[in-house]
């Protein structure tokens, strides 16, 4: 098979394209969420959960985040391990739930697998609680556990937490809905579709497929996540990309498609620039998330949102929604590049329309 040449600037509309922030915007959200493959849940919400802004960013105004509490409630979508998913999507992860139970693991696969066993009696009594009460929350379920979960981090001894998180993996236990933030567990069996189980292999060629099609071009090889791959394995078409090292995985049908550019606010977790590696070598693009810097060292702001003008990204737009005062506050606009005339008046009507959105007055910084 022939190598792909592209141009960095034909790499970025692919991944533009692919991410469905092109023009015209696309309408219905249970079909962005298809394209996208996932809504990466987080709960930092400084503008608003990422999952509804990644939702805006596609949609406009015309997305309520009733459409999708509405989706998840009648199950068209699902939470599924910090991501909500199209529900016809579970049964490329039926085969990797059954190896967490049974099938040959190695390294920190297997460490989880031992704490697991070594509280298989909490975890019985957890799915015995729930299938007589839920669902339930995790702070209404027995923690039992005989070997307490170590940590250095904030998940210390946070057993029941920690075993739910694993019975997941292990396709026991679901969340079947949310009281506020709180999520609500229950037995998989009670969530989750009864679709046939897709084979292990043909289930991660069609996620290696799938992921290609929502970032058009991503490396083939990558540094393990624990949640969502950066890579796609053999999927698509081998590709370069002018002055960047290595060779790519490109999705065919993105090859050769105009690309109507327009304006966009972008989600910290947005997958357009999720990667910071790819976001870099691409777009030539610096970023990083910096509220967990002191505030003295912040370059763009606590919650910076990415500004992409075309298929380049231009910017840092450095804002917050405070509600209680009804406002949308920029703090700033950081130009990684001098903006014209059109680039500013597009970046405004956007930062208007998110405004707009929040139902918030805009107040711009002097």
């Amino acid at each position: 098979m022939s190598v792909h040449e592209l141009t960095r600037a034909e790499a970025r509309r692919i991944a533009v394209r692919a991410q469905l922030l092109d023009c015209p915007r696309p309408t219905d959200l249970f079909d962005v969420v298809r394209r996208l493959t996932l809504l990466q849940i987080d709960p930092i919400a400084a503008i608003a959960p990422n999952a509804d802004l990644v939702s805006w960013s596609r949609l406009g105004s015309s997305y309520s985040p009733a459409e999708l509490a509405t989706a998840l409630q009648n199950r068209t979508l699902i939470e599924l391990r910090a991501t909500i998913r199209p529900s016809e999507d579970l049964a490329l992860y039926r085969a990797d739930m059954a190896d967490w139970q049974h099938g040959e693991l190695f390294g920190w696969r297997q460490s989880l697998r031992q704490w697991v066993m070594d509280n298989d009696a909490c975890r019985r009594d957890i799915l015995a609680q729930l299938d007589a009460s839920g669902p339930l929350t995790s702070r209404d379920l027995p923690d039992t556990c005989v070997r307490p979960w170590k940590s250095t981090g904030w998940t210390n001894n946070r057993n029941v937490s920690q075993l739910l998180e694993m019975m997941v993996l292990r396709g026991e236990v679901a969340i079947a809905g949310r009281a506020g933030r709180e999520r609500l567990w229950d037995l998989a069996s009670r969530v989750y579709p009864d679709d046939q189980v897709i084979p292990a292999d043909e289930a991660l060629r069609t996620r290696n497929e799938r992921r290609l099609r929502a970032l058009g071009i991503a490396r083939g090889r990558g540094p393990e996540c624990p949640v969502e791959p950066v890579d796609v394995g053999t999927a698509g078409e081998p590709a370069t990309v002018e002055d960047v090292k290595g060779i790519w995985r490109v999705d065919p049908s993105q090859l050769g498609q105009p690309i109507s550019g327009r304006a966009a606010l972008l989600s910290p977790f947005d997958r357009l620039i999720h990667d910071r590696k790819r976001a870099a070598e691409l777009f030539e693009f610096d970023y990083q998330l910096e509220m967990y810097k002191p505030v003295a060292r912040r370059r763009w702001g606590y919650f910076a949102l990415p500004i992409l003008y075309g298929d380049r990204l231009v910017g840092k737009l450095d804002a917050k929604a405070d509600r209680k005062a009804g406002e949308l506050r920029v703090n700033a606009i950081h130009e990684d590049v001098a903006f014209t005339k059109k680039v500013a008046a597009a970046v405004h009507d956007e930062i208007q329309d998110l405004a707009n959105w929040l139902e918030l007055d805009l107040r711009l910084a002097h």
